[in-house]
This record gives structure tokens, C-alpha cells and sequence, in this order.
């Protein structure tokens, strides 16, 4: 960020950037929605990576940790100096129609999202014995439960209990013993010429910037309260969580290209029980099928939450309805309503549909594909909507147009070219 933005910065917030007090108040919106990014797509998305191209993948994972940063803190920027979540502010700006094909697309994000979030939480159920329906039944319960008493720090508390679980696959990295010789020959290695690669690059950017992370965070600052005091350290949040989901997916894909990919080039994974057994070698059958369950069950819950909740907000901002985790769900029905469709719909769905890694690889191209209109809307609020104290301005100003087009492009392009070759 350029020297302007950083004395813009310090005059926002004259609170000292580790306060204790105030990083309590803000921790939140930031990590929750970067636990939420490392879902359960995201996880099956980088194993399949690890197992089909050992660490040629790991590179691309290091470099979006700066541009997931730069794209969520846009959205900080945004709901701080504006006091309006995602949606509002589009249909404000650009006027309904604009906002109903951005809603559009959160919806397409959102539906593949929790299809992919129930089928890893089915998958672990699985895995331990229980039933497909029972396991479905218990995790939609417990998120209706979560969501329905009226509070958002006391959801946003559950979140990031449950996110927790994804550590687990720092302790699944280091058992594997990866080569460090091995990870870096493998991750300088980037064969651009190949179909089957180009579309996991998609994919794996389409697993990192997801539509609904965007409205989340947005949403969430506002209904949390957080203000331009707040900005300073409501970056540090978003920062830490950027980082965190990033090592997540690293971890996930050395894990797995140690135990698996860089023994068997052609194995490819089709379900949860398959990324199990292809751990066991490394941690057993027992701790494999429990430390596995662990995380994909902690990272499908946080982001059913999100993703739903997200839906919830962005239609809701659209339309105007009544639309806080404040409100008791007789006081705004619609918002909770529609919350209460996505959990029990993607749980229904999800019971008559198989646990497939490769449509989890599929609805993250598919993110890939939105990014343009994610993108777009994002960097063009920023430079319309924004105070003159908030606004970009000189170098980082282009920066972020050139990275997010940058971004959208490649998405895209690999995306298309890839098509056909996974």
C-alpha cells in the first residue's frame, strides 16, 4: 500500500493496532469468512491437486494469500465508510437490476457451496458408520439451532469453534514428512501446457475468491457494528484469516502429494472415504479416518454457515427486507426463512446425490468463471462508493484494478482452456 493509503490510514484509527481491547471487539469477520473459504470444496480441491501434480500447485496457493487479502479488505473499506452490507450498496450505486445480477450470482456460488459443504460433512458420516440421512439430519439441525438464537457474536463464536477443526491438517502435513528438496523442485515446476492442470488452476482460484465471501464479510461488519475506528485493526483480522485459510490449503495439498500423489502420478480421489484411505499410509487407518473427519466436518459446518447466511443477506439487501442476526426470527422472517431453505435444501440434495470430489473441483470453476461480475462490482464500488478518506487513491488504486483484472482474467481463461481435460 502506498505511503498516501498508509497516513490516510493511521488518521482512521489512532488506536494502537494490537490493543487488546479493540482486537477482541473486532476479531471476527475476517477469520470466520477465511475459515469458511477453506470448505470443503477448497479442501477436496487441494487434495486432488496434491494427488494428480505432487507440489506444482503449492506455488499458486502462496501467491492468492496477497490477493485474497487485498479483495476481502476492500470489503472492510467498504462497509465501514459506507453502513451498508454488499447488495445494498450495488442496488444504491448502480440500481436494482445491476444488484439482481450480482444476487444472481451469489445464488449460482451459493447453491454449488452448500451442496459441496453437506456432501463432506455426509462423506464423514460415512466414514465413522452413520447413515447418510442421519448424519445430513444432525448437521442441518444443529445450524438451524446455531442461527436461530438471534445473536451474531454468539454465531460468530460457533464459527470459529467449529473453523478451528481445519488446523488438524497442519498435524496431517507434518506426519507426512514431506521432502523439502522435493516441495520446492515440484513447486517451481508449472506445466501451463496442460489441459488437466490449467483447469485445477482454475479451480483452486475459484476455491480462494468465492461471491459469497464478499457479501459475508461485508454483511457481517455492518451487523456487527464495526466503524472507521475500527478499520485499522478489522485489517489485521482479515490478514491473519488470509493467511490461515491459505496455510490450510498447503497443508491439505502436501499432505496429500506426500502420502499419495508422488507415489501413484495417476491416482485420482472420488469421495471423502478415498482421501481417507489415501492417508492411511502416513497416519494409520484409525487417526486418519478421525483427524480427516475432523476437518472437513469443521470446515463444511463454518461454511454452511457463512454461505448460507450470506444468501440471506445479499438477497435480503436487494429486496429490503429485515435482515440481522440481532432480530429474532419472527421479527424478520424472510431473512431467516431463506437461511432455513439453503440448510435444509442443500441437506436434501445433497442425501440423493453422490459425495463426488470431481463436482467439488467443477463448482470451484465455476467460481472461477464469476469472478468478472464478482470482481467488477467489488473494484467499482471502491472507486465510486467510497468517502475521500477511505477512497483508493495513486499507485494502490491501479494496483488493485490491474491484480483484480488480472485475476478474473486468468480465472477465466484457464478455466476455458482447461474445459474437457480433467
Amino acid at each position: 500500500m502506498d505511503a498516501t493509503v498508509g497516513a490516510q490510514t493511521e488518521r482512521l484509527n489512532p488506536v494502537p493496532i494490537l490493543s487488546r481491547a479493540m482486537l477482541l471487539a473486532v476479531l471476527g469477520p475476517g477469520v470466520v469468512v477465511m475459515l469458511a473459504d477453506t470448505d470443503v470444496g477448497s479442501i477436496l480441491t487441494a487434495a486432488q491437486s496434491g494427488a494428480r501434480w505432487g507440489y506444482q500447485l503449492l506455488l499458486l496457493q502462496v501467491l492468492l494469500i496477497p490477493i485474497l487479502y487485498m479483495v476481502q479488505e476492500l470489503t472492510i473499506r467498504l462497509a465501514v465508510g459506507t453502513g451498508k452490507g454488499h447488495g445494498e450498496l450495488i442496488r444504491d450505486t448502480f440500481g436494482v437490476r445491476w444488484a439482481w445480477l450480482s444476487a444472481a450470482g451469489l445464488a449460482v456460488a451459493c447453491l454449488g457451496a452448500i451442496v459441496t459443504e453437506f456432501a463432506g460433512v455426509a462423506g464423514v458420516g460415512e466414514l465413522f458408520g452413520v447413515p447418510r440421512v442421519a448424519s445430513l439430519a444432525l448437521a442441518a439441525a444443529a445450524l438451524l439451532a446455531v442461527v436461530g438464537t438471534g445473536s451474531y457474536r454468539r454465531v460468530e463464536r460457533v464459527a470459529i469453534l467449529l473453523g478451528l477443526f481445519e488446523l488438524v491438517f497442519f498435524l496431517v502435513a507434518v506426519a507426512a514428512k514431506p521432502d523439502a528438496h522435493a516441495v520446492l523442485a515440484g513447486a517451481l515446476r508449472q506445466p501451463l501446457g496442460d489441459r488437466s492442470y490449467l483447469y485445477l488452476m482454475a479451480a483452486n482460484l475459484g476455491a480462494v475468491l468465492m461471491p459469497w465471501m464478499i457479501f459475508y464479510q461485508q454483511s457481517a461488519i455492518v451487523d456487527k457494528g464495526l466503524r472507521r475506528e475500527h478499520y485499522r485493526t478489522a485489517r489485521w483480522d482479515t490478514a491473519l484469516g488470509a493467511v490461515m485459510t491459505q496455510l490450510v490449503m498447503a497443508a491439505v495439498l502436501v499432505a496429500t502429494a506426500a502420502g499419495l500423489g508422488l507415489r501413484h502420478a495417476t491416482v485420482s480421489l472420488a469421495t471423502v472415504g478415498d482421501l481417507s484411505r489415501a492417508l492411511t499410509p502416513v497416519l494409520g487407518a484409525g487417526a486418519g479416518r478421525l483427524l480427516l473427519g475432523l476437518g472437513i466436518l469443521g470446515a463444511g459446518m463454518v461454511a454452511a454457515i457463512v454461505v448460507s447466511l450470506a444468501a440471506a443477506w445479499g438477497v435480503g439487501e436487494v429486496t429490503g427486507y429485515k435482515r440481522s442476526l440481532e432480530h429474532r426470527p419472527w421479527e424478520a422472517p424472510w431473512f431467516y426463512g431463506l437461511y432455513a431453505a439453503g440448510v435444509v435444501g442443500g441437506a436434501l440434495l445433497v442425501a440423493v446425490m453422490p459425495d463426488l470430489v470431481t463436482l467439488s473441483v467443477g463448482i470451484e470453476v465455476i467460481n472461477a468463471f464469476l469472478l468478472p461480475v464478482v470482481l467488477g462490482f467489488l473494484v467499482a464500488l471502491a472507486c465510486r462508493a467510497l468517502p475521500a478518506d477511505l477512497a483508493l487513491r495513486g499507485g494502490y488504486r491501479w494496483l488493485v484494478i490491474a491484480l483484480s483484472t488480472l485475476t478474473a482474467g486468468v480465472g477465466v481463461c484457464f478455466g476455458v482452456l482447461g474445459l474437457g481435460g480433467f
